[in-house]
C-alpha cells in the first residue's frame, strides 16, 4: 500500500509540474504576443489546466500529505516528503495570491458556468482601469512570472519527493 501511495503521489506531483512548467515555457513567445493576440490565447487555458491542476494540484497535495502520515518520521524518507509538500503547498499559495487574482481578468468576457464561473470568481479583481496598457501589462507579468515561480517550486517538490521515495527505507 505505501508503495502504491509513493507512485501516486509521485505522478501526481509531476502531473503538476508539467502544468506549471509548460507556462512557464511559453513565457518567452507569449511576451512577444500584442495585446489582442495575448488576450485571445489567454482563453484556451480554461478548463483543461483547470481540470489538470485538480489532480496535479489538489490531487499532488492531498498524496503528499498521505504519504507523509504513512512514512515514519525516522526514516530518511520523511524529510524529503515533508520538503515536497511544503513546496506544493507554497506553489498552491502562489496560484491563489498571483495567478488567480488575474485569471477572472482574463476571462472576464467568457460565459462560464457552474463549478468554473464559481472557480474563477474566487480573487477576481474590479480595476477601474482594466483596459489600460499599464494594467494589462501588470497583470499579463504578473501571471506570467507567478508559473514560473510555480514551475521552480514544483520542480523541486517532484525533485525532493523521487528523492524521499527511491533512497534507502
Amino acid at each position: 500500500m505505501l508503495q502504491a501511495l509513493r507512485t501516486l503521489s509521485v505522478v501526481l506531483v509531476a502531473v503538476g509540474m508539467g502544468l506549471a512548467l509548460a507556462h512557464a515555457l511559453e513565457l518567452p513567445g507569449k511576451l512577444r504576443l500584442d495585446k489582442a493576440a495575448y488576450n485571445s490565447v489567454q482563453t484556451i487555458y480554461y478548463p483543461g489546466f483547470t481540470i489538470g491542476g485538480l489532480f496535479g494540484e489538489l490531487g499532488a497535495m492531498l498524496a503528499t500529505a498521505a504519504l507523509l502520515i504513512a512514512t515514519p518520521f525516522a526514516s530518511p524518507a520523511f524529510w524529503p516528503t515533508l520538503v515536497a509538500l511544503v513546496g506544493l503547498l507554497i506553489m498552491h499559495g502562489v496560484f491563489w495570491a498571483m495567478t488567480q487574482p488575474v485569471n477572472r481578468f482574463w476571462l472576464r468576457d467568457q460565459k462560464l458556468h457552474g463549478a468554473g464561473a464559481a472557480f474563477f470568481a474566487v480573487g477576481a479583481r474590479h480595476d477601474s482601469e482594466q483596459s489600460a496598457d499599464h494594467v494589462w501589462t501588470a497583470y499579463r507579468n504578473q501571471w506570467e512570472y507567478s508559473h514560473v515561480a510555480r514551475a521552480v517550486l514544483a520542480m523541486l517538490s517532484l525533485i525532493s519527493l523521487v528523492w524521499g521515495v527511491t533512497g534507502p527505507a
